[in-house]
This record gives structure tokens, C-alpha cells and sequence, in this order.
């Protein structure tokens, strides 16, 4: 098991009835005016239930969808098998099921996710999304605050740390919304930073 899921093994179900209520133009609003204004070569990093990579899709992109636990992978699968997108099973920070000789992505998507990873972790993650970014591509995080929901390895996240991490690696931040609402009213302790950070 990859040690970021723990907790989702026991909410299979639950978790993909409440994605697919979620809507990529709500949850994701803050994003879409940053994504590419053409066809281009996107990373949706731990895709979960697989919406927001259809939206994604369904925007004319090429669509590249990582997500690590098989289930959910399974199920978005099944559910967009029409829509011409990549799935493939992996996670950060190393996200080596990504080969040498793919092509560098325009717009990295990382919803929900960062709030999995150590300290030890982000750095690794942060050198690799540099690595496979292309120069002028943006990459879009949600940092999420509060009490543990599905998953229970979460860590504190701090806008401003991430934005410093991305930095030193090249990026600019174009983008820093802080203490954002939950799209669900019942998660009152929840909190959420936008970033979106552009490759130099």
C-alpha cells in the first residue's frame, strides 16, 4: 500500500459516490482560467475517481491520469473508457510510472493531494514535477487544512512553504488564494490554499 492511501481502503464506495458528485468547474475553478489555451499535454496526479481528467479531456487536452490506489483507478476507467485519456497506477513524489521518453507536460494538476505527503516527500515530489514540466507550463495545487477526512496520512500545509520549495526549483507563483471554504458546508474545520506556480 502506498503509504498516502491509508484510510481510503476502508471508503472505497463512499469516496467515489461523493467524486462524482464533484464538478471540475466548481472545485477547480480557481485553475481554469491558467490552464493552456490549446490542445496540450496535461498530469492529473492522484486522478481518484477520474472527473476531473475527463473534464480535462473533454476540453480538447491530452491527458495523462496517475493515481495509486487500484479501485479508483479501476472505476475511472470504466466510467470514461470512451474519452481518450492515459491511465496509469503510481504516485508521488517519485511518479515513476512516467517513462523516460513520455513528453513534458504543459499543465500539471495536483487536487487533494499534497496534504499525503511528508516534508521528506514534497521535496522529492517538487524535483520531479520540475523534471517533467516544460518550461512555461504551469502546475495548479490544492493545499488542504483541517482534521483528517478519508484518508488519515495527512501532514500540515502551508502555502507559502510550497511556494518557497517551488522556487528554488524555477518557479514563479501566479496564483495564491489563501483559507478558501470547503465545497462541502458540513466540513466547517476544513480549509483549503489554491497556488498555481509557472515553470521559468
Amino acid at each position: 500500500m502506498i503509504a498516502g492511501t491509508q484510510g481510503y481502503d476502508r471508503f472505497i464506495e463512499l469516496f467515489i459516490e461523493s467524486n462524482k458528485t464533484l464538478d471540475f468547474f466548481d472545485v477547480c475553478n480557481d485553475f481554469i482560467e491558467f490552464l493552456p489555451k490549446k490542445s496540450s499535454n496535461i498530469l492529473d496526479v492522484g486522478s481518484g475517481a477520474g472527473q476531473n481528467s475527463a473534464a480535462l479531456a473533454k476540453l480538447g487536452h491530452k491527458v495523462t491520469a496517475v493515481e495509486p490506489m487500484p479501485a479508483f483507478l479501476q472505476f475511472a476507467q470504466n466510467s470514461y473508457k470512451e474519452i481518450n485519456i492515459k491511465w496509469l497506477s503510481g504516485s508521488m513524489p517519485k511518479l515513476i510510472c512516467l517513462a523516460a521518453n513520455d513528453p513534458q507536460f504543459d499543465f500539471i494538476l495536483i487536487d487533494a493531494v499534497w496534504h499525503h505527503l511528508n516534508e521528506l516527500e514534497r521535496k522529492s515530489a517538487a524535483i520531479r514535477l520540475a523534471q517533467i514540466i516544460n518550461s512555461g507550463g504551469r502546475c495548479a495545487i490544492s493545499l488542504r487544512s483541517g482534521p483528517a477526512g478519508m484518508g488519515t496520512r495527512i501532514f500540515p500545509t502551508s502555502a507559502d512553504t510550497t511556494i518557497r520549495q517551488f522556487q528554488c526549483l524555477g518557479f514563479k507563483c501566479i496564483l495564491q488564494l489563501n483559507n478558501q471554504p470547503s465545497i462541502y458546508s458540513y466540513k466547517k474545520e476544513v480549509s483549503w490554499s489554491r497556488i498555481v506556480l509557472e515553470k521559468r
